[in-house]
């Protein structure tokens, strides 16, 4: 044996180690188990799902809407998917509200336009200075192609110009030059 441990000493060692950890994750787990994260919220029960909750129509309207706790979602996919979001679910109010008040989708979308400024909108009108953002990046993108299409013409044309015609003699070869290409095909096979 060296002077270090023995391999039985190891494993006893390790299973030993094994077993406290073990111990001391199933104290952990029984100190935190039963805890409620919410105590408030303790058995009180959801707010029902209502028909207006999954109609169509205001989804439409929701989609349109941005959520304004700033995850950038719209309105209906932050409260559907974020439930720790609280602005969402209100903002989910206000349109149910607006529209129990018989107004349009336009109209509850304006009224959220009058109410947050224009960041309300998922996107932006397509009116005024906002055209830009709607017509630039689709003229960049064939003006690119454009020169892209033109650089590529140029290049193989370059390319063809430069390179050798198979048989052709070269221009500037001497006589010496000539006579050792024409040496060196004969003993080419075929």
């Amino acid at each position: 044996m060296t002077d270090g441990i023995s391999r039985r000493g190891f494993l006893v060692a390790a299973g030993g180690l094994f077993l406290s950890i073990g111990q001391t994750v199933q104290q952990s787990d029984s100190q935190t188990a039963g805890r409620v994260y919410d105590p408030q919220r303790a058995g009180r029960s959801k707010e029902p799902i209502t028909a207006l909750d999954t109609d169509a129509g205001i989804q439409a309207i929701e989609k349109k809407l941005r959520c304004s706790c700033g995850c950038g979602l719209d309105i209906y996919t932050c409260r559907t998917t974020d439930f720790q979001c609280t602005y969402s679910p209100a903002l989910h109010k206000d349109v149910l509200r607006l529209a129990g008040q018989g107004k349009t989708a336009q109209q509850i979308i304006d009224e959220f336009v009058k109410q947050y400024g224009e960041v309300a909108l998922m996107a932006p009108p397509k009116r005024g200075f906002n055209l830009a953002g709607y017509l630039v990046p689709s003229i960049a993108i064939i003006i690119a192609a454009a020169f892209l299409v033109r650089a590529l013409r140029r290049w193989t044309r370059e390319a063809a110009a430069a390179a050798p015609v198979p048989g052709a003699i070269p221009p500037n070869a001497t006589p010496e030059e000539l006579e050792r290409l024409r040496r060196e095909l004969d003993r080419l096979p075929g």
